[in-house]
């Protein structure tokens, strides 16, 4: 029988599982079925199989930020105050849109009306089966599956929330995304081509994103902020303007999420927030980037390992220390990553043990997702006061720069520049790292205070 779209609205159902109906698992507070147990250990995506539907578990804490995000966005009116007109772009299981209406309070998730897309039948199939077979317990929102290309369907109207999470790069999918949004919306966009936007696979990166990348200890963090240059740029096509709310590398993918507003000036200025990163750079540089607000005034007597560099400074795009174009303001916002703490994590997301379990998990598997769902948000919180800072440093890049040996301690330096009266805290980055707005000479202060020069 042929495919046809279907809408329909979450009801109650009774719990179990049966072999009839395919394999029973819960990511978060949301139950689903799939053909077959999850890859248990996989960190990327894999290869899909004729008959099988992808979910990948590595992309559970993505997956609980975006419950967080859709919170915080709507308490702050960043979606309006009516219906809200959300798309899961490339939905395999369905899991994302599903979680935001299984694991939102009620008063939010029954403005939700949500669209799973995907180009696979049978993925819509069971993602279908799992909403009829485990509906929200609130009983609120609504779900449509479409089977179709992304690119097409996000034109069909207009949207308050987008999410693009592809196998590879992003890209391909944003232009068309971005022209559906509404006047203030949200879009959150995965690329799990990390080798390209970290410098590793340069012509890939210059092909895709028209950038470099130095591939060092912040590529990672480099390749979200092309990333977000990019996203600036089609925006700005379509007289938009992006303000970033969060943005995660988490072991195989980065992700940036950010608002997205209807603004003709603001679009025309996109560039003030594009410039580029250079790595040891010369007095002239670190003099620039001091000048543009850029980064912390500091003596020339000692030179910082990174600065940044607007966009009109003449660099050498051939010079390896050179990354960009790129985002060079904040990469999140304060409110959205203080919003991220572990209490309101397990508070939204956290299962709760329930004797006759449908998945058949004991309080220890209970536990175990509960340590899933807080680690998800790990030093996100903490690090919201300091997103704005012009320092990120990674910690061992830090000991190598100053031959000091062991690399300190983020928590005790972070103490250390406090003590001074600087803003400093932990990083969510994914080395050990900190952020700063202290000048270089007390961050080198702080960090030969720990560990002398060898």
């Amino acid at each position: 029988m042929p495919f046809v779209p279907q809408l329909f609205r979450a009801f109650m159902g009774s719990g179990g599982r049966s072999s009839s109906e395919g394999f029973c698992y819960r990511e978060g507070r949301t139950l689903l079925l799939l053909p077959s147990p999850p890859e248990s250990g996989v960190l990327g995506p894999g290869a899909k199989g004729s008959g099988e539907v992808f979910y990948n578990p590595a992309m559970a804490s993505s997956r609980t930020r975006s419950v967080l995000l859709f919170k915080h966005a709507t308490e702050e009116g960043l979606l309006g105050d009516g219906e809200i007109y959300a798309l899961d772009g490339l939905t395999a299981s369905g899991l994302r849109a599903r979680r935001w209406l299984n694991e939102l309070p009620k008063e939010i998730a029954g403005r939700i009306s949500a669209s799973m897309v995907d180009l696979d039948i049978e993925a819509l199939n069971w993602a279908e089966k799992s909403h009829v077979r485990f509906p929200p317990d609130h009983g609120k929102g609504v779900l449509e599956s479409v089977l179709g290309d992304l690119r097409v369907e996000v034109l069909s109207s207009g949207r308050h929330w987008v999410d693009i999470d592809p196998y590879g790069s992003p890209a391909k999918f944003v232009d068309s995304s971005m022209q559906s949004m509404a006047r203030s919306g949200v879009m959150e966009v995965s690329a799990t081509d990390t080798a390209a936007l970290t410098g590793s696979s340069k012509t890939s990166l210059m092909r895709r994103y028209g950038a470099r990348v130095r591939n060092d200890s912040l590529s990672h963090d480099s390749g979200m902020r092309v990333m977000l240059a990019l996203m600036s740029r089609i925006a700005a096509r379509h007289d938009r303007s992006i303000s970033p709310l969060l943005s995660v590398w988490d072991s195989h993918h980065l992700r940036v999420s950010f608002r997205v507003e209807k603004s003709v000036s603001a679009a025309n200025d996109f560039e003030e927030d594009i410039g580029w990163r250079v790595f040891s750079p010369t007095e002239e540089e670190v003099s620039a980037s001091m000048d543009s607000g850029l980064l912390p005034r500091c003596s020339l007597n000692g030179l910082p390992i990174h600065c940044m560099l607007p966009l009109n400074f003449p660099v050498d795009r051939l010079d390896p220390r050179v990354s960009g174009p790129l985002w060079i303001n904040a990469t999140g916002e304060m409110g959205a990553m203080s919003s991220m703490t572990v209490g309101s994590a397990l508070e939204s997301c956290g299962p709760d043990f329930v004797e006759e379990d449908p998945a058949g998990w004991d309080e220890r598997r209970f536990e175990r997702e509960r340590r899933v769902v807080s680690r998800s948000v790990r030093n996100i919180s903490e690090e919201s006061g300091v997103i704005d800072a012009r320092h990120l440093i990674v910690v061992d890049d830090l000991s190598s720069w100053l031959g000091t040996g062991a690399p300190p301690s983020p928590t005790r330096i972070v103490e250390l520049l406090k003590e001074e009266g600087h803003k400093a805290g932990v990083s969510s980055y994914g080395r050990p790292s900190f952020r700063t707005d202290s000048p270089w000479e007390d961050i080198v202060e702080a960090a030969r205070s720990i560990h002398p020069p060898m």
